[in-house]
């Protein structure tokens, strides 16, 4: 699913909007985030530097937003009836990820987000962190951290094995 939303974005917003905008933008997006945007930036051959400012810049701007309203938001929406069970069902599958990160907090948070697994990143960790009422000045750090550990992962990943294996082998 990953690779189908990169591609979409590549496909219809090339051309559109230039290449750095559409890898902050993927960046920027749940699920995808700074690992979408770098394997988007790799195949757009954004050069790596330029890719990682973009990628974390688009990944950090919603964690802020996310720590500070999710949860006011999320209480003001589940007053809908409509909306109560999607609501419920996302903090339930947000929570079912939460043991580690309750265990250990700030250790737990950061290699939540840091470690690039589905499921994990900034987005799903601020959430976590949101709803288990970690006070922001513990869980921002913590997420960027993380950020900071998922881009060193994701550029070996999407810039160095490529590398190595066009230059060495």
């Amino acid at each position: 699913m990953t690779d189908a939303l990169i591609t979409w974005f590549t496909t219809n917003l090339n051309g559109v909007v230039s290449k750095e905008m559409i890898v902050f933008i993927i960046s920027m997006v749940p699920i995808l985030e700074l690992r979408g945007g770098l394997v988007a930036a790799s195949l757009l051959k954004i050069p790596l530097f330029q890719a990682v400012g973009l990628c974390v810049a688009g990944n950090i701007i919603p964690v802020p937003f996310i720590l500070a309203f999710i949860t006011p938001i999320f209480n003001w929406l589940k007053k809908t009836r409509w909306l109560k069970p999607k609501i419920e069902k996302l903090e339930a599958k947000s929570m079912g990820k939460s043991d580690k990160i309750q265990k250990y907090e700030f250790i737990g948070l950061l290699l939540f987000v840091g470690i690039p697994l589905p499921g994990t990143g900034a987005w799903t960790g601020s959430l976590i962190a949101s709803l288990l009422n970690i006070k922001f000045k513990k869980a921002f750090p913590a997420v960027i951290l993380g950020i900071c550990m998922a881009t060193v992962i994701m550029c070996i990943i999407t810039y160095f094995i490529p590398w190595l294996v066009t230059n060495v082998f």
